[in-house]
């Protein structure tokens, strides 16, 4: 927990975003304020973690404040005492391990003597290919492989809304079109959840809003699926005099137990809200439910939910939900907003 000298130091800290959508790098800045005191001639240190076009070269001003004794790449270029670069992270939930090892990698370094000396770094355990580039593009590189997918997922969510409104299976119609060799629609579903996909977005749009229409837009799509979702069991609870509510899932993606920005949890917080005491929620990859959530609903294994409830929301497509015979939920009302019955 505390920084002592070593060769290289990778930053891999959380990037969140404050009101108004405004990137914040506190911890980032926490972490280099860390750092700085330990470092010697030669050090190399790498920003891993996601963030907005200029984040790595403020990382290395605010060691070099810190640091008057060393020179920085900012300052002396090439000859710098210190290598600063950017290797975004790109690993999958679930995955993370292999993923770290087999996945190519994008270096930025501030400098060519940076990048080479982050690329040996990397070499030592990546078995993909370690791409050099500066570390502007580096970071805009995350952002837009994150923002590339929020803009599919989003039409995927936008053609769920327009299909309810048509009277059209959204489910069947996205399996007909993705038959052409040149169309892959992703599926929708209650939002988008992640530390990364649900924020990162918000940080090219910060940087250049004028341009960013569409990233902008597909953010607006997904942040108002949840509300969507939360007024179709709304409508469907209104055929019950004291409906019981079964929520299938809080994680944010299937068959994890990240909850991190999970869509899931925000509707489920706010239909505990709307039907108090009404409300369950099964995820099976958690003991305890998120403290958000305590004491506003009761967290129940998937059998008993089923049993139970009048409304099935499921919101995450768990392979242990797949398992439910269709024939227990005939006399269920069931909002799949993930596809798990279609």
């Amino acid at each position: 927990t505390t920084p002592e000298p070593a060769d290289a130091f990778l930053i891999a800290v959380p990037t969140p975003f404050s009101e108004g959508h405004k990137p914040d790098l506190l911890f980032v800045e926490a972490a280099s304020r860390a750092v700085a005191p330990v470092l010697k001639k030669g050090d190399l240190v790498v920003l891993e973690s996601t963030s907005p076009v200029g984040a790595t070269a403020k990382m290395a001003e605010w060691m070099a404040q810190l640091r008057p004794d060393l020179t920085f790449p900012q300052e002396t270029g090439e000859m710098s005492d210190i290598r600063i670069a950017h290797c975004p992270e790109r690993v999958l939930p679930g995955h993370v391990v292999r993923e770290l090892v087999d996945n190519d990698r994008v270096i930025g370094g501030m400098t060519q003597r940076c990048s080479e000396a982050a690329r040996e770094l990397y070499g030592l355990f990546v078995r993909g290919e370690s791409i050099v580039t500066d570390a502007r593009t580096a970071e805009m590189c995350k952002l837009t492989e994150n923002s590339f997918r929020d803009v599919n997922i989003a039409f995927a969510n936008e053609l769920s809304l327009i299909c309810d409104r048509l009277d059209i299976n959204v489910w069947e119609l996205i399996r007909l079109a993705n038959r052409h060799p040149r169309v892959n629609i992703l599926q929708p579903g209650p939002g988008v959840g992640g530390h990364c996909i649900a924020v990162d977005p918000w940080f090219i749009v910060d940087s250049a809003p004028e341009q960013a229409r569409l990233i902008r837009a597909a953010r607006e799509v997904n942040d108002g699926k949840p509300l969507w979702v939360i007024e179709r069991v709304e409508r469907a609870a209104k055929r019950f005099r004291e409906p019981v509510v079964a929520c299938l899932g809080l994680a944010f993606k299937a068959n994890i137990d990240d909850l991190r920005e999970s869509p899931s949890v925000e509707i489920v917080k706010e239909l505990a809200q709307r039907f108090p005491g009404c409300v369950v929620a099964v995820e099976p990859n958690i003991r305890s439910l998120p403290m958000e959530l305590e004491g506003q609903i009761s967290l129940c294994d998937l059998r008993t939910a089923v049993s139970e409830a009048d409304v099935i929301v499921i919101l995450v497509d768990h392979a242990q939900f797949r398992s439910v015979d269709p024939i227990r939920l005939q006399t269920k009302v069931v909002i799949d907003t993930r596809g798990v019955f279609a």
